[in-house]
């Protein structure tokens, strides 16, 4: 049976539910299955994001990688890479994957790279640029919750 780029979106779509609901084995088979149809940026960088979840950071990047080779202009892969490389601590390794993201033409929402950089510059005892970064964010998104416990948190430490 031939399958259609349509068919990819539907199972995308199925996949995706599947990450929401917590399975996400079933997401990885079904992301995989969306990806051997039609590849797609979107469709590597959630199954890298699935990946994550299972803390396989190594996997998720090299999936994020993969998206980027499909479509530079896409930005969430590029903040995706930067928040798994905070979460196994190579924090100014991440810091040019988090400053792509917010150059990427193609990327919304705008506020995480800057929220994921202001971490970065946090672990790193960078409080300043951390507080930019934070500010930057704020301005993007004003209602943004995390945001303000960030720059909570990096006013604390500054005090």
């Amino acid at each position: 049976m031939e399958f259609t780029e349509r068919d990819a979106e539907r199972i995308f779509e199925e996949a995706y539910t599947y990450h929401m609901m917590g399975d996400i084995e079933k997401a990885i088979e079904l992301y995989k299955k969306s990806i051997e149809i039609k590849p797609t940026a979107k469709a590597y960088t959630f199954l890298g994001w699935a990946y994550s979840m299972l803390r396989d950071y190594e996997k998720a990047i090299e999936y994020c990688k993969k998206a980027i080779d499909l479509d530079p202009d896409y930005g969430n892969p590029y903040n995706d890479i930067g928040a798994y490389l905070i979460e196994m601590g190579r924090f100014e390794e991440a810091i040019p994957w988090l400053k792509k993201a917010i150059t990427a033409k193609n990327y919304e929402p705008r506020h995480y790279p800057h929220i994921n950089l202001a971490r970065a510059y946090m672990m790193m005892g960078r409080l300043e640029e951390a507080l930019e970064e934070v500010e930057k964010a704020l301005s993007i998104d004003p209602d943004y919750k995390p945001a303000h416990v960030v720059r909570h948190q990096i006013l604390a430490m500054l005090n």
